[in-house]
């Protein structure tokens, strides 16, 4: 009979990794492992791996079989450091979230630091309330302490919105967030910033990761104990800054909410009534932060049914407005009661709406979003006169647009006080529309009426997205070279009239994976890679320049035209 061996080199490299191991939890999964995969664990075939034809053999061989996989794959190679730092599952291992593997990413910040001039600084480290996230963070400022640099720890399980503002608001030199964001439960990440409170992008994450790459063994890595946990002084500082932000007006607007068992709610709560308003209504079995997220498939606002049970409530209860973060409270997602049921705005909507809201109130600058955010924002900012920025996807770049007044992505991110925070904020985003709902209230209105408004003076733009899961990683950039050097003539029954490859440096924008198509009318389809999934993502426009005053049949017009462009795209694409 057939079975699967371990390769040698791979036993080698798991039992080294295993050495020196400082988590005695990831240390006893990884020796099961390794036992299983030689064959000496419960179950396993004799010496020679000879099966006598039982059910106990044929098992023991798939169960060897499938921890010599399961060691190829923690020992692939190491987690990639990149723009968004380290995220990956929880497990023994270079390619999983470990004790060891944050103790060498924070030895090779510290040594990146030094070598940048910031010896002696501060760094501000935050966390969430995954599993081990605290772990992490100490674990980080003990190797930062060691390097001579000084750690300031947030008191407890903070949204990241107030590690960013930390940052500036205390001049540190860097700061990390532990947080996997809205990843499945059984991940965890290790988010970098620089000195100016933007997440990093290149060649700080380049450096970084070989500085990474050149710590040597763990026990050689210098450890102290000199470290600061900082008081509540840095939240209220926080909350001051937020609920500063709002103007005088009406605060009568009835809030449900959800943090998505997130570490958001304390926060928004204190935020909200610093700020003037009522007490939200709160979903109850989403209210405390939970790293196994039990309510919900995936703890993403953005999935569908992660705000079921906040609508549920918000039609229980007659809410205005419903209101979401994501488990690290850096993302707002924004719902609408109708006599039909809630109706979930999309990002680019929120985005429009914020950018509106903010000029009315006095902001000026640039507005900035992203390559696949709609071209709204862009339409938005010449009539009113202010500059318009482009960027790549994330806001590692949105962040860093100098005179940035407002930046949203269409995935919920939204920047509306970048002097505080150069990063997104569902917090802050969040207390902009419950003031922007209040106004409209007062006015006999909703943000529905509003955004009829803004279709009726910008034009009507209606977005989509499309992402394929990609089971062969190596067919991705062989997709985007097709559709660069064959595009399609026609999709959806509009003309391509232009065809961009992103991977080529345009309009003062690195390169990026990706095609975009400028359709007749002035539609578009970007499709690029997904950064954190095996996916490409597909995100569609469809502007009526003029829509008159039937909105409803302009809208029915826009949605069929994008109906047939995804019909197209799955044709073309999968």
């Amino acid at each position: 009979m057939r079975t699967t061996e371990t390769a040698p080199d791979l036993l080698e490299q798991a039992r080294a990794w295993l050495a020196e191991d400082p988590d005695p939890q990831t240390r006893a999964e990884l020796a099961e492992l390794i036992a299983a995969a030689e064959g000496t664990g419960d179950g396993a075939l004799g010496d020679n791996g000879s099966d006598t034809g039982s059910d106990t053999g044929a098992e023991a061989v798939e169960s060897r079989s499938a921890a010599a996989a399961e060691l190829a794959d923690r020992f692939a190679g190491p987690l990639t450091f990149g723009t968004a730092g380290l995220r990956g599952a929880l497990g023994a291992g270079p390619n999983r979230m470990n004790r060891a593997v944050v103790i060498r990413a924070a030895a090779g910040l510290a040594s990146y630091l030094r070598t940048e001039g910031a010896a002696g600084g501060s760094v501000v480290i935050g966390y969430d309330a995954r599993r081990n996230s605290r772990v992490f963070a100490a674990d980080t400022a003990a190797v930062l302490a060691g390097a001579g640099l000084r750690p300031l720890v947030l008191p407890e399980p903070l949204p990241t919105p107030v590690l960013a503002f930390a940052i500036r608001h205390l001049g540190c030199v860097a700061g990390v967030m532990v947080t996997a964001s809205h990843n499945p439960p059984q991940d965890n990440g290790y988010k970098v910033y620089l000195g100016d409170g933007s997440q990093i992008v290149p060649p700080a994450d380049t450096g970084i990761a070989a500085a990474i790459a050149s710590v040597g063994p763990l026990a050689e890595v210098p450890r102290g104990q000199d470290w600061e946990t900082l008081g509540p002084e840095i939240v209220e500082a926080y909350l001051d800054r937020a609920a500063g932000l709002l103007g005088p007006g009406p605060r009568d607007v009835r809030i449900t909410y959800t943090p998505l068992h997130g570490v958001g709610g304390a926060v928004v709560r204190a935020a909200l009534r610093r700020a003037g308003f009522a007490e939200p209504e709160v979903v109850a079995a989403q209210a405390e932060p939970d790293p196994a997220f039990p309510t919900v498939a995936f703890p993403n606002p953005e999935e569908p049914g992660a705000m079921d049970l906040a609508f549920e409530l918000a039609e229980r209860t007659g809410a205005d407005v419903v209101l979401a973060n994501d488990p690290d409270a850096d993302r707002c997602a924004v719902g609408v009661p109708t006599p039909d049921g809630v109706r979930r705005l999309t990002g680019d909507e929120v985005g429009a709406l914020l950018a509106v809201h903010l000029l009315g109130s006095g902001a000026r600058g640039t507005l900035a979003t992203t390559i696949v955010s709609s071209s709204l924002l862009g339409v938005v900012a010449a009539r009113r006169g202010e500059p318009y920025a482009e960027t790549l996807t994330g806001f590692k770049w949105i962040g860093r647009v100098p005179g940035l007044a407002f930046g949203y992505e269409e995935a919920l991110g939204y920047c509306v006080d970048p002097v505080a925070v150069a990063d997104k904020d569902g917090i802050t985003a969040l207390l902009r529309i419950a003031e922007l709902v209040a106004t409209q209230k007062r006015a006999g209105r909703t943000l529905l009426d509003l955004l009829d408004d803004i279709a009726r003076e910008y034009g009507l733009h209606v977005t989509a997205q499309h992402s394929v899961l990609v089971r062969d990683l190596s067919q991705i950039d062989a997709t985007l070279h097709r559709l660069h050097t064959h595009p399609p003539q026609v999709l959806g029954g509009r003309a391509v009239e232009r065809v961009d490859d992103l991977s080529e440096p345009a309009d003062s924008l690195p390169g990026t994976p990706g095609v975009r198509y400028g359709l007749a009318g002035g539609a578009r389809v970007v499709i690029r890679p997904s950064g954190t999934e095996p996916k490409l993502k597909c995100y569609l426009e469809v502007v009526v320049a003029e829509p008159g005053e039937d909105l409803a049949a302009a809208r029915g017009g826009a949605d069929a035209d994008i109906e047939a462009l995804l019909a197209d795209l799955a044709d073309l694409v999968g």
